[in-house]
């Protein structure tokens, strides 16, 4: 996910903190690093110091002091110095042939700190009594009064077994006793079912972290009908703290929903008002100061926090869709004989150039610039414009909210449908599974995220008497 295309850099990882790079990225997604800053490497033929199969002829080794240390022993007095004040650091002789004169006196006595003994062992310096720490004695403390003997403490919890061996139990550092493998963390994969609505988050196999984020919800319209809503968001890894503007936007919105649904407010309405809240929600972290620590590094980005975000929500017959960015939403009929639709039009350069009529769909999203996205949420963001649509479904299906991490590898509407499950409305969990499945094994270079809404339309003549 980039805001702007992104130059070639030429660097296999991050200067900053080694994360593994691609040839695009115009920023760490770790660490926020400008690659752009790193200078670029000078053009020519290697010159190898000494060329390969040339026998190296080494000077010979000077001779040996009979009375040095060795012969590449260096004295204090040789190098010259100024402490911090600027003043010349003290030189004192360094004997090298018996034990150094003893303190007040040049025979005799007991040999100075640091110098070597006769058996040829250095002594410790005994320390300092002036920069000795001086603690005073704790007082007596006085006696306790007898206490009841306390209630035996609860049974600790069992540890998880290891995602990597499944034998081993997992330490409170999070990593595997058995064979070590670090355990993945909370985000790293996410997965949660509701009545009418599941998903699946992903860290896929390419980047460190997972900066998706979704909610998931149900609740009730005032005259009791059910409705439920998805809400998918993702990071843009070119702004510092991606994940944490994914997932205060999922968190505002989802809230925002669930707050004006029960107050009947039209579903279409109520989706416009989710997307501004999680756009305050994301531009409130630019306001959080010393968060990204560019202040301490010139070369860190400094753009503010941002993210996409797509929603649907299912409620009393309707279909309404909302998003600002490339997060789509696409309707995969029950009966896949009649045509699936994508739902949403994405906010990128390929998006503008196919609605421009300069390039048909597979040239544009061939280019490079395809991905380069044209609306997201955040601070440095141009005017904020949600989309939203309502739709009126005609027979039961599914509405699956994803990331591009999942459609850039079922781009197309017939594509998403061929690998939608059969019996996804039925299994809504079962099938976000097998769809983060199809993304990790085409690839998974991207956090991969997807949420599925089934939408029933009740048969004709059901209920009647």
């Amino acid at each position: 996910m980039s805001q702007k295309p992104k130059p070639s850099h030429g660097l296999a990882a991050c200067p900053g903190c080694a994360e593994p790079l691609e040839s695009g990225d115009r920023y760490c997604g770790a660490c926020g690093y400008d690659l752009s800053a790193v200078p670029a490497a000078e053009a020519g033929a290697d010159r190898p110091t000494v060329a390969i199969g040339t026998p190296v002829a080494w000077p010979p080794a000077p001779p040996r002091d009979p009375g040095s240390l060795s012969t590449a022993t260096q004295h204090p007095g040789d190098l010259p110095g100024t402490d911090s004040g600027g003043r010349d650091l003290p030189t004192m002789e360094v004997r090298t042939d018996g034990p150094a004169p003893a303190k007040g006196g040049a025979h005799g006595g007991t040999p100075a700190p640091g110098s070597p003994t006769p058996e040829g062992d250095f002594e410790l310096a005994a320390p300092d009594p002036r920069t000795a720490v001086r603690a005073d004695p704790a007082p007596a403390a006085a006696p306790a009064p007898a206490a009841p003997a306390p209630a035996p403490a609860p049974a600790a919890p069992a540890a998880a077994l290891c995602v990597a061996c499944r034998a081993g139990r997992v330490d409170t550092d999070g990593y595997c006793e058995n064979c070590g493998h670090a355990q993945p963390r909370e985000r790293d994969h996410m997965e949660r079912e509701l009545t009418g609505v599941a998903a699946v988050s992903d860290r896929g196999l390419r980047h460190h972290r997972n900066e998706d984020a979704f909610a998931v919800s149900s609740t009730t319209l005032p005259d009791g009908s059910p409705a439920t809503l998805a809400i998918v968001c993702d990071g843009v890894s070119s702004a510092t703290r991606p994940d944490e503007a994914s997932a205060a936007a999922a968190e505002a919105a989802g809230a925002s929903l669930l707050a004006a649904l029960p107050r009947g407010t039209h579903p279409q309405q109520a989706m416009h008002e989710a997307i501004v809240a999680a756009a305050e929600a994301v531009n409130s972290l630019a306001e959080e100061p010393g968060q990204d620590g560019a202040e301490h590094d010139p070369h860190r980005h400094r753009n503010a926090p941002a993210c996409t975000i797509v929603g649907s929500v299912v409620a009393a017959g309707l279909l309404v869709v909302g998003w600002v960015g490339d997060s789509r939403a696409y309707w995969v009929p029950d009966d896949r004989s009649t045509p699936p639709v994508r739902l949403t039009e994405d906010d990128s350069w390929a998006a503008q150039m196919v609605a421009a009529g300069l390039m048909n769909e597979a040239e544009a999203y061939a280019d490079e610039r395809a991905h380069a996205i044209t609306g997201w949420l955040g601070a440095d963001s141009y005017e904020l414009d949600p989309h939203t649509a309502a739709f009126k479904p005609d027979r039961s299906g599914v509405v699956v909210v994803c990331t591009d991490g999942l459609w850039n590898y079922a781009e197309g509407a017939e594509d998403m449908a061929r690998v939608v499950p059969a019996d996804a409305a039925d299994r809504p969990l079962h099938s976000a599974q097998v769809l983060v499945g199809h993304a990790l094994d085409g690839g998974g270079h991207d956090n991969i995220t997807v949420a599925l809404v089934p939408f029933t339309v009740a048969p004709q003549g059901a209920g009647s008497a």
